[in-house]
């Protein structure tokens, strides 16, 4: 059942996704307002089996499903952590790296053991995120966002989650340039692979939300 006032639902189940993507949404000029989004955690929809080979694959597996399930325009986002020197790994096994899903010191202790004798200059990394909306008349729409940085031999900053202490963004690239887990909430979104993604995507969110809208 889902709550009164709800108008859109994020795939999700990580609180701090909710918030941060949520945060994007409303910069984008879609500020939802209090209980108008929800989240597949809340609302106790099963997750489907991520067995695409893309990011953006997996993105809209989460959404048609969340869609099917809730009959309301429902936002998706699949994203990971790709490692030049490892032709794009992590990539879309990033969440379960160590093999176990959403182990992030595993994840993160298991990618710096391998790249432990990669030379600086060869650390070049990207997160990536594709971002996808669904409606329940069943209408698609995909966008991509890309933060390219530089890998460190050892993690810094509490913030974010995933791999965030161990990329810093090109945009940083300074000597002592801060990790995206340095980076406040908004200086992350400004530049987040994620922010690039749902910025793109905010259109198409607002016209699904708009009745009589085009498209």
């Amino acid at each position: 059942m889902v709550p009164d006032g709800v108008r859109l639902v994020l795939a999700t189940h990580n609180r701090k996704k909710l918030v941060e993507l949520t945060a994007i949404l409303a910069e984008a000029g879609l500020d939802m307002g209090e209980g108008a989004v929800a989240t597949a955690g809340d609302l106790g929809a099963p997750e489907p089996v991520e067995d695409g080979v893309t990011f953006a694959e997996n993105a809209l597996l989460k959404a048609r499903a969340l869609a099917r399930a809730t009959g309301l325009p429902a936002v998706a986002d699949d994203s990971g952590l790709a490692v030049d020197v490892l032709g794009g790994a992590p990539g879309i096994f990033s969440a379960r790296w160590s093999g176990r899903h959403g182990d992030d010191a595993g994840n993160l202790e298991l990618l710096l053991a391998q790249l432990s004798d990669v030379r600086d200059e060869h650390r070049g990394a990207g997160f990536v995120c594709a971002a996808a909306l669904v409606t329940p008349d069943g209408h698609e729409e995909v966008r991509l966002g890309e933060m390219r940085g530089v890998l460190l031999r050892s993690p810094r900053g509490t913030n974010g989650f995933g791999y965030d202490p161990v990329l810093v963004p090109d945009e940083q690239a300074a000597p002592g340039g801060r990790s995206a887990a340095e980076l406040d909430p908004a200086e992350k979104n400004a530049i987040s692979h994620r922010g690039t993604a749902f910025r793109l995507l905010a259109p198409a969110v607002l016209a699904a939300l708009t009745p009589g809208a085009p498209r």
